[in-house]
């Protein structure tokens, strides 16, 4: 697809950029090798107070970056800008964390008297150059939850964003170099999909970390895997919400529209497959689509609006015939379904009920504003159900049952398990999941320490 920003409200090109060359792109390749060696020195006060100044900027910014991203990929303009304010903090959160996060350890001097040594240490050191290839859907927070903890750790970045997202990824450099950090340290490179391959295989790149689709997954994975080098993925997801007996119904609903809908419902981890217990299940039927129903669908641009377009025509095609499959299975589409009329790439909240294994809405990702709902006689075949799915990315129970909470936490197969509560990132937290929704993991200590040389320090007697 071209590089190109084209607004999903009504489908206009806006502006188009050219692909750097081989030549520009050898610039920057070089001048990542060459800021790394020095970057790599600095203290983490020194990377602190550059991703301090980052966030101040930021939150300078916010509203202006936020419009840019409702402008190329339609999110609710509200959410733009809130995307930016949790951007800043979570910058804060690893400029006031990371030298905690990657102090040396230490182990007991009698485990290792044994081997000869006197003293043993393990440091985190940064690796170098690496790689982010980051989609639309989150066009800030997918790359400084990347950025943030690399930055901290000492390693530089090369942002590949995607083609429909290029004035947030120009932006996202512009605001690293204002803050201070050396030229090389963070740099976006404005290049098509197909230049990713040869990126990855350059030796001067170190590591590589994915947020996309899963055939993207596949690529850079079978790519690193050839060049032995470290990547972490965070691939789809088909998240799960599961709503038992005990639940507060009135709050369930509630949240499992937002948890839907978030983001025009193009989000790997929000709720996707609602799946409730046979007691409980016309009630809340009759709640969350009576949600759905209400919500807002306009211009991203205003207030008010709850539910902006897709971000690509494609976008919303794949979704229309992914429920159009399902009706002609046999499904009930118990609100919305129906593409509207007028310009622009939106799609109505919908609800599809009596969903079965043979229809590709219960095997694939609705990567928009799609909600099945699931009937569960008991517990037991609520987790048969939720399992039932490739992706493990994250999962939401709603239950005030402790035992069932053990149950759920101890069988569910995915990244996170959310209790009463929506599936959300934190930098305090682990993020990631398991099976086709990827490996590794993003934020907290556990995200900081993908990329680095975890080296074993061993002094004799």
């Amino acid at each position: 697809m071209p590089i190109a920003t084209v607004n999903p409200a009504n489908g206009e090109t806006i502006k188009t950029y050219e692909p750097m060359d081989e030549e520009e792109l050898e610039r920057r390749l070089q001048l990542a090798e060459a800021t790394f060696r020095t970057y790599r020195t600095t203290s983490f006060a020194e990377r602190a107070a550059l991703l301090e100044r980052a966030a101040d900027l930021l939150d300078e910014d916010q509203a202006d970056i936020g419009r840019v991203m409702t402008t190329e990929m339609g999110k609710p303009v509200k959410q733009a800008r809130a995307e930016a304010a949790k951007c800043a903090k979570a910058m804060r959160w690893y400029a006031a964390h990371a030298e905690a996060l990657l102090a040396d350890e230490e182990p007991d001097p009698s485990d290792v008297t044994d081997s000869g040594a006197s003293r043993a240490v393990v440091r985190y050191r940064p690796l170098g150059p690496v790689l982010a290839v980051m989609p639309w859907n989150f066009p800030l927070w997918q790359v400084v939850r990347f950025a943030a903890p690399a930055l901290m750790a000492g390693n530089v970045g090369l942002l590949k964003h995607a083609s429909n997202v290029p004035q947030t990824a120009l932006y996202l450099e512009d605001l690293f170099h204002r803050a201070g950090f050396p030229a090389g340290c963070f740099q976006t490179l404005l290049v098509g999909s197909g230049a990713i391959d040869d990126i990855l295989r350059d030796e001067r790149v170190k590591a590589a970390t994915l947020t996309g689709s899963e055939p993207a997954g596949r690529a850079v994975a079978s790519t690193a895997g050839e060049m032995i080098k470290k990547t972490v993925l965070e691939l789809g997801g088909s998240d799960p919400f599961i709503v038992m007996p005990s639940a507060d119904l009135d709050r369930a609903a509630q949240v499992a529209v937002t948890a839907r809908v978030q983001n025009n419902g193009q989000s790997c981890i929000a709720a996707k497959r609602f799946i409730v217990h046979a007691d409980v299940y016309d009630a809340f039927a009759e709640r969350f689509v009576a949600g759905m129903r209400a919500l807002t669908v306009g211009d991203p641009m205003e207030e008010d609006t709850e539910v902006g377009p897709l971000a690509s025509e494609r976008g919303r095609d794949d979704l229309e015939e992914l429920v159009d499959d399902a009706r002609r299975g046999g499904a009930r589409v118990l609100c919305g379904g129906e593409r509207p009329e007028g310009p622009g790439w939106y799609y109505p909240p919908t609800v599809v009920a009596d969903v079965t294994r043979e229809m590709r809405i219960h095997r694939e990702e609705t990567f928009g504003p799609v909600a099945t709902l699931y009937r569960a006689n008991d517990l037991d075949e609520a987790v048969l159900i939720a399992n039932d799915s490739l992706f493990g990315l994250s999962s939401n129970v709603w239950t005030r049952d402790d035992a069932e909470v053990d149950r759920f936490v101890r069988d569910l197969e995915a990244g996170g398990v959310f209790v009463n509560g929506m599936t959300a990132s934190h930098p305090a937290l682990p993020f990631g999941g398991v099976k086709r929704s990827g490996y590794g993991r993003e934020l907290s200590g556990h995200g900081i320490r993908e990329f680095c040389n975890i080296t074993t320090v061993w002094h004799g007697a």
